[in-house]
């Protein structure tokens, strides 16, 4: 599962990773690596620290170099969003100092700190889940809320196969995916590299807003799903969709119902759906931990049994 860091880090950071035996390499969800500072890994909630020296600048900038393919500027608008998408849908976090070109963020330059999240996929982690998706018989719209690196791409995405191969012995929905940053379905050539269902069109390296539109005009989908809602732009393509007759799916960060009616874009997009199932999750049991369900009433539909 992360044989691909050997790609972008030094062989000795590589070797330090497998040497220690606190940890599963598989079951890594991120690595840290800050320039003066010790590598950290974070696995199972736990933060651990290499038994390695600290990054140097000169290792940083060699990861850097290999990251961006050695092309600093063909990632420019990428590193102005603070982080680029990997091949296999793992994200890259960077901080250094930003550079502006006439009043916007144009990049970023001197990176001193980088974080790579790693992408899972989890066949079966959204089974359990498909029964409250409906409502008398009627597919819903649905929202996975959490705070960050909380399992949402990853039960999104399983969900979106579960529906496009076909519930209940019933044929697929035809579901269209705007895959703006590439984590859902890791698009390497225009195929996606995770298994995102039989009956799913994915629209990559596209706005959200656009994405959408360019899906419902040109793949007649039942669903579109879309991760991270966040700009006001973003809001107000998902509202067209309601209006054209399409079911929305999508992510939102937040930590719980609260936080949603707190946020006026979210509260008013939820407001429109006649039908719709917010899920709320967090890290307690493990990554993707759903802890409510909520319906479009306002009724919590689920809550986990805390024992």
């Amino acid at each position: 599962m992360i044989e691909f860091l050997k790609t972008y880090i030094p062989n000795s950071i590589w070797d330090a990773i497998e040497r220690d035996s606190r940890f599963t390499k598989d079951e890594v969800q991120e690595v840290r690596l800050r320039i003066h500072k010790p590598i950290a890994i974070k696995y199972n909630k736990k933060q651990y620290f290499l038994n390695h020296d600290d990054v140097t600048p000169k290792e940083m900038s060699e990861i850097v170099a290999k990251l961006s393919q050695y092309s600093l500027y063909a990632f420019a608008e990428e590193l102005g969003q603070g982080y680029l998408t990997l091949a296999g849908g793992h994200r890259v976090g960077f901080c250094g100092k930003a550079v502006y070109r006439n009043g916007q963020m144009d990049g970023l330059r001197q990176i001193s700190s980088i974080n790579i999240r790693i992408a899972k996929e989890i066949q079966g982690c959204g089974t359990q889940w498909i029964p409250y998706l409906f409502d008398e018989d009627q597919l819903c719209h649905v929202i996975l809320v959490s705070p960050p690196a909380c399992g949402k791409t990853t039960l999104l995405r399983d969900l979106i196969r579960l529906l496009s191969n076909g519930v209940d012995d019933s044929g697929g929905y035809t579901i269209g995916i705007v895959d703006e940053r590439g984590e859902l379905s890791a698009t390497e050539d225009g195929i996606p590299q995770l298994d995102v269902g039989l009956c799913t069109d994915v629209q990559g390296n596209c706005p959200k807003p656009k994405g959408m539109q360019l899906l419902l005009h040109s793949m007649s989908p039942n669903i579109i799903a879309v991760d991270e809602l966040g700009k006001a732009e973003d809001y107000a393509g998902a509202m067209t969709m309601l209006y054209a007759g399409v079911v929305l799916m999508a992510t939102i960060h937040g930590d719980s119902y609260d936080s949603i009616l707190k946020n006026p874009y979210a509260k008013s997009l939820v407001a429109s759906m006649e039908r719709v199932r917010i899920f709320i999750l967090s890290q307690e049991n493990s990554v993707g931990t759903v802890e409510e369900i909520w319906n479009q009433s306002g009724e919590c539909i689920y809550q986990r049994k805390v024992i």
